[in-house]
């Protein structure tokens, strides 16, 4: 870091310690209220799942569907519109404003792959698309493969699944 003293081409060196880098950094970061932030998360992780259920509804209602069964649709529903709103740029604006609250799995998951593909579109399909994708989503779906699988272990071991 340099700073001018007095001539504009005399230039003093200046260092700091980490110590004293993080003490300038923390007197310029602004405050954050952690209750502010706690309630916006709830309410908009609260709205998001109000839609879901809501949609959840209608198909039951408009397709005498069971819960059980109206799940599927409702699931790829609230995946479709986290889709477009991250296409449109709105999904992210809330994002900021909830923090967390955005975060709600199933559309905080398909947020963050459709803008993980959307901000490298434009290093092809495989290549860009693709592979900076599944950076987010791979790891989850091994995850949750591999646990599914011990799941199923555990199930047959302890006879508990399958019937």
């Amino acid at each position: 870091m340099s700073s001018k003293s007095g001539s504009k081409a005399e230039y003093k060196k200046m260092t700091m310690s980490a110590k004293e880098y993080q003490a300038f950094a923390k007197n310029r970061e602004p405050a954050r209220s952690v209750l502010s932030n706690c309630i916006r998360a709830f309410l908009v992780g609260g709205f998001i799942c109000l839609i879901g259920q809501g949609v959840q509804e209608f198909f039951m209602y408009a397709f005498q569907m069971s819960a059980e069964k109206a799940a599927n649709p409702t699931v790829a529903v609230m995946i479709f519109l986290s889709v477009i709103l991250t296409c449109l740029g709105v999904y992210d604006k809330i994002a900021q404003w909830a923090g967390a609250g955005t975060a709600v799995p199933v559309t905080g998951f398909a947020n963050s792959m459709s803008s993980a593909a959307m901000e490298h579109r434009s290093e092809g399909i495989v290549l860009g698309i693709g592979v900076n994708m599944f950076k987010v989503a791979g790891p989850v779906i091994v995850f949750g493969v591999v646990a599914a699988f011990f799941v199923g272990i555990a199930h047959l071991i302890l006879g508990t699944g399958g019937q």
